[in-house]
């Protein structure tokens, strides 16, 4: 039978370790600054996206002079690297609306995304999804084409939607352009980028299919005269980190050293974090059992070896305490997300397991395998 006193040392000893590794799992990796996983592709044009990269432009774009409804149009040459995944592939962003335009790969269906701004500031999104168009390891080239009759969709250089309610427009494409990343939160998009362009008018279902011919089989589009775009990225720069635009007066792009955010979330509410999906109910229910052990030893500790009389009260502060201090701490790290729900699991999590040390089964087990436990 192992003796109170060393029972005691001992689980000091545990509590510490479990502090300890929730810690580094909750701040993992324990670096605010990771490198900027952006390469170019060997031996072609385009860009290569890691885990973690993303690229930005030097400045703002700007409307102009154009008035609300202004035709746009938007094309993407790119190759999805995991037909798996949920992210971010290209935002527009600026202080006001942060994310006034938005394009989305969700496993292989494509999702654009625009913001809208009643009278009253009230925000709201509307999105549209395209089925089923990406595929593993296959390029994609995507137009997005509108006037104040609509938007079309094609998908090498074939209509797939047409929406007269997705009203799109030249001021949606605004504020700075960041590339494979959200510019709010750790949503990197991993994949080749191999052309980008953007006009201040609406492309004739023609030009749609004479650009992704062009594209896919020279590296760039077929623009006649006067057609010239906003901006041009071919992304067929060897050398440096500044990717030119060609055409227009956009600015141009540059891959930085570091992996970053431009604005990241602090502490996001829980209700702007609900996702509906298995997702997110996995992410609650993990933030949950990882705090469980937390709760246990804690409220063990401080019962059984210090003699506290409110050791469930003082574990579940503790819970909330060590979980607040790691989502502060990861709002500096640009691979973590910062925000409340986890805080509230969390702390969840160290209720159930403060709760749980005192049942008569738990002190049941505990004599059976002889250890002093009190509480």
């Amino acid at each position: 039978m192992v003796t109170k006193v060393v029972w005691d040392r001992l689980l000091a000893v545990i509590c510490a370790a479990v502090l300890s590794g929730t810690l580094v799992v909750g701040l993992w990796p324990l670096t605010p600054h990771p490198k900027n996983d952006v390469a170019r592709i060997p031996n072609r044009i385009g860009l290569h996206f890691g885990e973690y990269g993303t690229i930005l432009s030097a400045g703002a774009f700007q409307a102009g002079d154009s008035a609300g409804g202004a035709p746009c149009s938007l094309e993407m040459w790119f190759k999805p690297g995991n037909i798996n995944d949920s992210n971010t592939m290209l935002a527009f962003y600026n202080p006001e609306n942060l994310v006034s335009f938005s394009l989305h790969q969700s496993i292989k269906d494509l999702v654009i995304e625009r913001q809208i701004r009643d009278r009253q500031d009230h925000v709201s999104e509307v999105h549209i999804y395209l089925d089923d168009v990406l595929h593993q390891e296959t390029p994609a080239f995507i137009t997005i084409t509108a006037s104040p009759q609509g938007t079309a969709f094609y998908v090498d250089g074939v209509l797939v939607k047409k929406s007269s309610s997705f009203a799109l427009s030249r001021k949606d494409l605004v504020g700075q352009l960041v590339v494979a990343n959200s510019p709010v939160a750790n949503d990197s998009w991993s994949g080749d980028l191999l052309g980008l362009a953007i006009y201040d008018r609406e492309l004739t279902a023609t030009e749609v299919l004479e650009h992704s011919n062009s594209w896919t089989k020279n590296g760039r589009p077929a623009i006649p005269e006067k057609g010239d775009p906003v901006a041009l990225y071919l992304f067929d720069e060897r050398l440096g980190s500044v990717i030119h635009n060609r055409a227009g007066s956009a600015p141009d792009l540059y891959i930085p050293d570091h992996y970053l955010i431009v604005r990241q979330t602090f502490l996001e509410v829980p209700w702007q974090e609900y996702n509906p999906g298995w997702g997110y109910y996995k992410d609650v229910l993990i933030n949950i059992g990882g705090f469980i052990p937390l709760g246990f030893v804690f409220c063990a500790y401080l019962s059984s070896a210090l003699h506290l009389k409110r050791a469930q009260s003082t574990t579940i502060l503790l819970g909330f305490t060590v979980s607040l201090t790691i989502e502060v701490l990861q709002a500096f790290i640009p691979t973590r997300d910062s925000g409340m729900t986890d805080v509230i699991t969390n702390t969840l999590g160290t209720a159930i397991g403060a709760m749980a040390f005192p049942w008569k089964i738990t002190q049941a087990i505990f004599s059976r395998v002889g250890i002093p436990i009190e509480h």
